[in-house]
């Protein structure tokens, strides 16, 4: 006698899974490979996640950490992430062949800040210490020129240099919530503090984040299927747990679901951060079907058409 599966409703979360930006720079790096052959070097993981980076290796993509571990003569793309001035003009010390993946909407945020330095303000980025867009964001203008407020506390703390105008940029991949509690913290101080003249934190991210809120009520679970290292993932995560859903968990794939844990469960809601392939949602709730009668139900409540160009080099 065979046991009847339980009964499972998954509310797939949308927007999820790649965005513009990632899109695009996985576009960059395929191009490339077509147009060059391989081996094209990339310098950092072009977006974070492991399921990326091994399928464009597959490719003859050889991902680096610095530019000195890429050979001479062949072409090398720098990552979604954005990276410091001090890169591509060593590229172009070395007159390597380099082609620029850094998401738009980064680019945006490196622009801002050379406006504000520009008319000797003294800039506040708001983001987390070592992820490569901050390195990216801060190496853009001279040591100093940057101050990185990473929490409220030290949005109450910081003493920026007296007598100069001041200005904030952000990170993209933030947390919407905690970083208008850190906006606050800074403008109840600073009441003159010179804003971005749009949002930083990205359209992608923030549908996210929204879309999570949105599913957590009545979930038992959530699965926020990401990397480790990847920002945007993380946050869903801790937004899916501040809406009130504790059992919230962040898995690269379906080898990583502690399915133990999901046993008791009825209601799961399943989304993916914005460098996550949507073969790997595809994959749980396959996974799923085989443990559970499962109902899947589409919880997309904003579509997204943003598109953008690939460099002219690669489409030309």
């Amino acid at each position: 006698m065979t046991s009847e599966k339980p009964a499972l409703t998954i509310r797939l979360v949308g927007p999820r899974g790649f965005c513009a930006g990632v899109v695009r720079a996985i576009e960059i790096v395929e191009a490339a490979l077509e147009r060059y052959g391989a081996p094209v070097y990339v310098r950092h993981e072009i977006v974070h996640n492991r399921f990326v980076v091994e399928t464009l290796e597959q490719k003859g993509a050889v991902f680096v950490e610095e530019l000195d571990e890429v050979p001479d003569e062949v072409p090398v793309v720098f990552s979604a992430h954005g990276v410091p001035k001090s890169v591509p003009a060593e590229a172009g010390r070395r007159e390597l062949h380099y082609i620029d993946a850094t998401c738009p909407l980064v680019s945006k945020i490196h622009r801002e800040a050379e406006r504000h330095f520009a008319t000797d303000r003294h800039i506040f980025l708001i983001g987390h210490a070592g992820h490569p867009e901050v390195v990216g964001t801060m190496g853009q203008l001279p040591k100093g020129a940057i101050e990185l407020i990473q929490t409220v506390d030290d949005a109450q703390r910081v003493e920026p240099p007296a007598g100069r105008e001041l200005a904030y940029v952000t990170q993209t991949t933030l947390s919407v919530d905690d970083t208008a509690e850190i906006i606050e913290a800074l403008r109840t101080r600073f009441p003159d503090l010179h804003e971005p003249r749009r949002e930083d934190i990205c359209y992608a991210t923030t549908n996210r984040q929204a879309a999570v809120k949105a599913a957590v009520p009545g979930a038992d679970a959530v699965l926020v299927i990401g990397s480790r290292n990847s920002s945007n993932s993380n946050r869903l995560v801790e937004v899916a747990r501040a809406a009130g859903c504790l059992r919230s968990y962040l898995v690269d794939g379906v080898a990583h679901v502690d399915w133990a844990a999901l046993m008791d469960i009825r209601v799961l809601a399943v989304t993916a951060g914005a460098s996550a392939p949507e073969v790997l949602v595809e994959e749980v709730v396959q996974a799923c079907r085989e443990r559970f009668d499962v109902t899947v139900e589409d919880w997309t409540d904003t579509l997204e058409t943003v598109k953008f160009k690939l460099p002219r080099e690669l489409v030309a």
